[in-house]
Formats: structure tokens, sequence, C-alpha cells
């Protein structure tokens, strides 16, 4: 008996341990910035900045619309980069929509550290510095992708955009972290970045597209149709053999540049 409680002990305090490595360098998992690379260069992009309210200087990627196009915002994964954002758009950018290739702080050689506050602060700047180049709310598509779609969703309950595009979204970070742990973690207590798509979807006024892969292993699939669910606008569109990579391919771009002709006049 004795052994056994000791061995329990022992067990009871290296779980304590691992929450508290996980509640302590939760944002370093949450906003794995990736190593710095050169800057990238794109055939009609040109680099801009803009300051945030807390004084941060962000660069950015930006494309001017072709006549009568909305301009894309666009809000990339944890994970990625603004390279990944190019890819992601390819085929927006063939078809003359203006695209603002937007980068958080602390990614790719932005300065600040990374937070939920600090990401909503970065969006305002940038829908606000389309606003100083001519394009006001109402001619822009607020576009995110995983990490991105909190990002996008919260501006546009904001001010309401064109239209809300989110790409293999989650209901909120707690709720994506206790799925991705199996919940052995009480995630919705230690998460401090919320995210909280799904308390707000349903007020947000503007046209909503909701593309999900069914072999998701990253974000389920389930969060993106409960989503749907909560918005009367929202359209939900299900892909599959994608997998948590669904932006980057050529269909979800067409069957978003589709929709986007549709809903955006």
């Amino acid at each position: 008996m004795r052994r056994l409680l000791i061995a329990f002990g022992v067990l009871v305090g290296l779980y304590v341990l691992v929450v508290g490595a996980l509640y302590a360098f939760q944002r370093s998992f949450i906003y794995p910035a990736p190593v710095s690379h050169p800057w990238p260069r794109a055939a009609g992009f040109e680099t801009v900045a803009y300051t945030t309210s807390d004084g941060l200087i962000l660069r950015a990627l930006y494309r001017p619309a072709e006549p009568g196009k909305p301009t894309i915002l666009f809000f990339h994964g944890n994970g990625d980069s603004l390279r990944g954002s190019l890819v992601s758009t390819e085929a927006y950018a063939a078809k003359g929509y203006g695209l603002l290739l937007h980068e958080y702080r602390g990614y790719g050689g932005n300065p600040g550290a990374p937070d939920e506050a600090g990401l909503y602060a970065d969006g305002r700047a940038a829908r606000a510095w389309l606003e100083s180049q001519g394009v006001p709310g109402a001619r822009q598509i607020l576009m995110g992708f995983s990490l991105g779609t909190g990002v996008a969703a919260h501006l546009a309950l904001e001010q309401s955009p064109a239209a809300l595009v989110l790409i293999s979204p989650y209901t909120s970070v707690p709720e994506a972290a206790s799925w991705r742990f199996a919940s052995l973690f009480p995630a919705q207590l230690l998460v401090k970045d919320k995210f909280d798509t799904q308390a707000k979807i349903a007020r947000i006024a503007a046209p909503v597209l909701i593309m999900h892969d069914r072999d998701d292993a990253s974000i389920p699939v389930e969060q993106g149709e409960r989503l749907a669910l909560l918005n009367r606008r929202a359209r939900l569109l299900l892909f599959s053999g994608y997998g948590h990579q669904l932006g980057f391919s050529a269909e979800a771009q067409g069957t978003g540049l589709a929709w986007i002709l549709e809903a955006v006049r």
C-alpha cells in the first residue's frame, strides 16, 4: 500500500508539473512563430507598414485591387508566415482582388509578442490602414485560416466587412486544446487567450463562408459545423483529402472565389 501511495504521489506530482509548464509556456505553444526568413517578394505586391494602438510598427504585403474589386485582408495560421499567405491567396490575386497579407506582432521580424488582445489590435491597425488607402470597411473581405479565424471573426463583429471567410476554424482555443489533448488537461481554466468565435459568430451581420475538411486532424470538422449552425447567414462547405492545410488547395480557393462573387455585390 505504501508503495502504491508513493507511486500515486509521484504521478500526481508529474501531472502537476506538466500542467504548470503548459500554463507557464502556453503562448509559445499557441504562437510558434517560424524562424524568420528573408522578407518575401512577389509580383504585384509591395511592403507596407502601419502602426498599432500600442505603438508597434508592423510590416505587411499589399496588392491593390483592380477597379471594382474588393480587398481581402488575410490572417494566416499560428505556425505559418507570409510565404504561406501568398500561396493561400494565389487564386484571389489572379482574379484581381486586392490583398493585404497581414503579419502578426512577433512574426516575420515584426516587433512585439503575440497574445489575443495584441492580435486584435494588429488587425484593427490593418483595417484602418486599408481605410486610409480608400478601401472602407464595407469593401473589405476578412479571411482567416486556423488561428487567423479567431482574429477575423472578432474584427468582423467590431466592424462589419463585406464578407467573412473562415478556413479550418475552431470554436475557441480552449475547446480546440481540449480536443487536441483528449481533455487530459483543464484547458478551459488554463488557456489565457480564448479567441471565442463560438460566442461571437451569431452576432456577425456580414455573410459568412466556413470551409472545413472532413479529415482535419488539427481542428475537428465538428467545430466548423457548430459555428455554421450558430449564424443563420453562414454557409458551410466541406472538403475531403486536404486535412488542416485546406486553404492552400486550388479547390478551396476556387470555391471561395465563386462564393465571393455570389455574396459580395
